[in-house]
């Protein structure tokens, strides 16, 4: 992880150095924040349906044509995502296309929508609970600019697959999905 993480700096650097008059179009940063995430079961499973918080943080980079103030953005995160014991940790990628509405120099407000990859490295130790290695999901948010380098935003994962598959006997007792809510801060340079 710690070399994918540093090729990705390199790139974004590269980038940023080799188009500097195109300056103001790429930007890259930091993002972090808070997940909260809760298990939806399915089948005859109820497991616990409460709210469980986590944490994301990671590199980003956003290309944004001005005038029009569409754009796109991207990160690479360490993500904690679900509930106490199934809580996942590991390597989110999502790409969003964003669309600004600028409110003067020094506000934005923005709204998003893309793919989310998520690669799991927790291995979970329940007998019976297959963890997936990756999941796919959906992303729908929400945020504001403020004085071109700060951007707070709201953001809800839908998964497209199943998070993890619980049996018990060989029968199984439910698939959950783990659906996130995020608040997010990222600095951009």
């Amino acid at each position: 992880m710690k070399k994918f993480f540093g090729v990705f700096l390199v790139a974004i650097c590269c980038l940023a150095m080799a188009t500097p008059a195109q300056a103001q179009l790429l930007k890259w940063g930091l993002k972090g924040g808070v997940n909260m995430a809760k298990i939806d079961w399915s089948g005859g499973y109820e497991g616990n349906k409460d709210n469980s918080t986590g944490f994301f943080i990671g590199p980003m980079a956003e290309f944004t044509i001005p005038v029009i103030g569409l754009g796109i953005d991207g990160a690479l995160m360490y993500s904690q995502r679900g509930e106490d014991d199934w809580k996942q940790q590991g390597v989110e990628i999502p790409v969003n296309l964003k669309y600004t509405i600028g409110l003067g120099s020094m506000l934005g407000v923005y709204v998003a929508a893309g793919p989310d990859f998520f690669f799991n490295f927790k291995d979970t130790k329940w007998e019976g609970l297959d963890t997936k290695a990756t999941q796919v999901g959906l992303n729908i948010g929400a945020g504001v600019k403020l004085i071109q380098h700060l951007q707070i935003g709201v953001n809800y994962q839908i998964p497209l697959g199943d998070s993890f598959s619980f049996e018990e006997a060989g029968k199984a007792i439910g698939d959950g999905k783990t659906k996130t809510w995020q608040i997010s801060l990222a600095y951009l340079f």
